[in-house]
């Protein structure tokens, strides 16, 4: 077994490397090669016969190979006695190199050592002397210095410096705080010395010395310089008020000022004093007017509120353009909120309004993400904004107010002008309106205000729904108890139905445009709304409803358009029913009843498709629905007109092609360009009228012999309920007797479908292909197209 697998592996290897060839006659192309080896006939015994011809030839490589393994060995045995020997000339050499190494080392560790304890013994006379511009560059020296001798702290003259050190470092923090102290001290104390050339270099020395010492530093001078602040605007001030808050932000602009004109440079630039002092200032701000107003909360109201936001947020953009905001982190006090980055699209002209439109109404102020100070002080203003919340709700409701009132005194669209089917103008105020609120809120809070608001907004679009749009649909006799089927499919036997008018036709179409325009612009608001308010709070904003309301708005407009124009023909489809089928002579040209629909259809159909310009789909929807409910209707009454004559059976089958030609092409009737039905249309229109085609075709053929009826009947029709085949056998006016043999008949052939998923016979039946149907039909078809033209 293993040689079989050995032969088979050698077979392989060998199909594996044989190349065919082309293929090496281009390897040699490209490699050429007068190696014997390379040659695509290379046989590898006869090459080494070649080489060794004889047992000798072959020997005498055996011997020539051993000489050479001998000659190798000799040179790796001379190769290892001399790398002994380096090892040997070189080992005084490398204790010659540790040995400078370790000198070098010392030298330099005596070196600093001296340079410690003289750096110390200067320092701390230096210290005595407050010679604080040397101290600063010396300290510095030796603390680095002492970094050198951390390892060798176990040494007691080390250690000794060290102290020293610490000790005089502790000293220069307690001598520079009273030398501030001296020169600024607390509010009511003797007068301040100012700013010297000895407290600059001091600061240089608190740069170097623990931090805290440069935060003490800090503290006592901003807390120095903002003491009169705290005097001027305390509670019982008639300035600390809302209404002067303007004198607060000027205050510190003058103080700002004073400060670089006499301590500019008495503080390092990197300590950021101006930056600060403002940080400082915001933060006892917004303490003292939280305060303020929870005392007089009763004394807010909205315009104060908005007044005193407006000029805060101007302060804040103001820091913002002039600081960077670096302070903020460990400054003193607390660090504001991270403000949310905004991306409300009712902001895009914002930043294009001009000085002059800036009012009350529009506290302005720099995008959140580029103001690392919003809020700093204007988030004292939060728990107030419920005065504003109130305010919002005050005027929507007297903005949906002012709507209906206008409504009701200017009346609907004219018919025949640019306004009917437009957008309500009231529509379009109101969502500018919520614009103006967004922006306001907005600049205000990111976190429940907003949340507020947002119910706010959804009641006020509830009511513009059901007061503004709902609250004006015209009102119709079958409406009042609401838009059903049965209304809908309800008779008006013996006179006309009362239709819309033009001008009620045009408002229905403008209300329909207005709620989708709603529709939409509400969609966008709730994710504008999402973008403005905290992540945390984004699940509670939903406006579904709304936009619920508004497609019910839309559906119950494109019904009563529907429900006017199927009104309208059913006086028509009432007298084809009550025609007398049976004595018709002759087949003319289309029926009155059938002239009577086309005529509603071409009053209505133009007037809402131009009123419906602007949103083509709800057009095709009424397109569809109006189809969807007129074609059941006209088979409805096709099954009433009983009994029918063979030549009568004709007339209504060209009467029904005419209505199916005008269906066809009645979302593009009356209208200079002639447009393409949707296919969805087109194949309601096909489904729906060839039914009624056929049920004709079913009736205009002979009842006898029974079989080939009833055969024909499931092929034309593929209906297996029995009350529609007796309904056909009624048009056909055949008697009981008769009706019971072929309702037998019927039952008996109807072929026995494929089980459902359920195990239960299925009653549906495929429509049948034109190859199915009988010739005498297609004659009869060929003949009512003659006659049509």
């Amino acid at each position: 077994m293993m040689e079989d697998e050995e032969l088979e592996f050698v077979e392989d290897l060998e199909a594996i490397l044989h190349l065919t060839p082309e293929v090496q006659l281009a390897i040699e192309q490209v490699f050429p090669s007068q190696d014997p080896l390379d040659r695509a006939d290379f046989n590898a015994v006869e090459y080494i016969n070649t080489l060794f011809p004889t047992e000798q030839a072959l020997e005498e490589a055996q011997k020539a190979i051993q000489q050479l393994f001998g000659k190798i060995k000799d040179i790796k045995d001379k190769a290892e006695k001399s790398e002994q020997m380096v090892k040997e000339i070189t080992r005084d050499i490398k204790q010659l190199d540790h040995a400078k190494r370790h000198l070098t080392t010392s030298i330099t560790t005596l070196n600093h050592l001296h340079m410690l304890a003289g750096g110390v013994d200067s320092l701390e006379a230096m210290t005595r002397k407050r010679q604080y511009g040397e101290v600063a560059n010396l300290l510095q020296g030796v603390v680095n210095v002492l970094e050198h001798f951390q390892k060798y702290m176990g040494i007691p003259q080390i250690r000794q410096l060290s102290e020293r050190v610490k000790a005089a470092q502790s000293e220069l923090g307690t001598q520079i705080l009273a030398d501030f102290e001296e020169a600024f001290p607390a509010q009511g104390s003797k007068k301040s010395g100012g700013p010297s050339i000895v407290l600059r270099d001091a600061c240089l020395v608190a740069n170097v010395l623990d931090p805290r010492i440069k935060q003490e530093i800090i503290k006592k001078f901003i807390r120095q310089h903002l003491s009169e602040y705290l005097v001027l605007f305390q509670e019982n001030q008639d300035v600390a008020w809302l209404d002067k808050i303007d004198r607060r932000y000027a205050w510190i602009k003058r103080q700002l000022v004073d400060y670089e004109e006499k301590y500019g440079r008495m503080f390092p630039e990197e300590w950021c004093m101006t930056e600060r002092i403002s940080v400082e200032f915001c933060h006892i701000t917004r303490t003292e007017l939280a305060k303020l107003m929870r005392t007089r909360a009763r004394e807010i109201e909205v315009k104060l509120l908005l007044f005193a936001i407006q000029r805060t947020t101007n302060f804040e953009g103001l820091l913002a353009k002039r600081f960077s905001g670096c302070t903020l982190n460990d400054g003193p006090g607390k660090k504001p909120e991270t403000p949310l980055e905004p991306t409300n699209p009712f902001l895009e002209d914002e930043d294009n309004v001009s000085e002059k439109d800036e009012d009350l109404d529009r506290p302005k102020k720099p995008k959140a993400p580029d103001n690392p100070f919003h809020g700093i002080v204007s988030k004292c203003f939060e728990p107030h904004l419920y005065v504003y919340i109130e305010s919002q709700d005050k005027n929507l409701g007297e903005l949906i107010d002012r709507f209906v009132a206008d409504f009701r005194a200017q009346g609907p669209p004219k018919s025949g002008t640019d306004e009917g089917g437009a957008v309500l103008p009231s529509c379009a105020d109101l969502f500018v309106y919520y614009k103006k609120c967004m922006v306001q809120c907005s600049q205000l809070s990111t976190g429940e205000p907003m949340i507020a608001l947002t119910t706010i907004f959804q009641k006020y679009l509830r009511e513009y729904a059901w007061k503004i749009l709902s609250g004006n649909l015209p009102k119709t006799s079958t409406n009042s108890g609401g838009l059903t089927i049965s209304s809908l499919l309800k008779e008006k036997e013996g006179s006309e139905v009362a239709k819309f008018t033009m001008e009620e036709l045009c408002l229905i179409c403008s209300i329909l445009s207005t709620a989708e325009y709603c529709l939409a612009t509400t969609q966008q608001l709730e994710e504008k709304l999402k973008d403005k308010v905290d992540k945390t709070l984004m699940e509670r904003i939903n406006l579904t409803g709304e936009m619920d309301t508004f497609s019910t708005v839309i559906s119950n407009s494109i019904q009563l358009l529907v429900q006017d124009l199927d009104a309208a023909c059913d006086p028509a489809l009432t007298a084809m029913s009550k025609m007398p089928w049976q004595s018709v002579e002759h087949v003319g040209d289309q029926s009155p009843y059938v002239t009577s629909v086309i005529m509603h259809i071409k009053q209505n159909v133009p007037i809402i498709r131009d009123n419906l310009a602007s949103t083509r789909k709800y057009f095709t929807q009424f397109c569809i629905k109006f189809t969807n409910s007129f074609i059941p209707k006209f088979i409805n009454h096709l099954f009433r007109c009983k009994p029918i004559s063979m030549v009568g059976a004709e007339q209504l089958l060209l009467d029904t092609h005419s209505l199916k030609t005008v269906l066809l092409d009645l979302p593009s009737i009356g209208s200079q360009v002639v447009r393409k039905a949707p296919a969805s249309y087109t194949k309601i229109v096909v489904k729906g009228m060839t039914r009624a085609e056929m049920i004709l075709k079913v009736v205009m053929a002979p009842h006898e012999p029974s079989v080939v009826f009833v055969d024909n009947y499931i092929k034309l029709l593929a209906d297996s309920n029995p009350e529609t085949f007796q309904k056909i056998l009624d048009m056909k006016g055949l008697k009981r007797s008769e009706q019971g043999t072929m309702l037998e008949l019927f039952r008996q052939r109807l072929p026995n479908p494929p089980s459902g998923p359920d195990g239960g016979p299925s009653l549906s039946f495929s429509a049948p292909t034109p190859e199915q149907e009988s010739s005498r039909i297609r004659k009869l078809e060929k003949l009512i197209k003659k006659r049509i033209q």
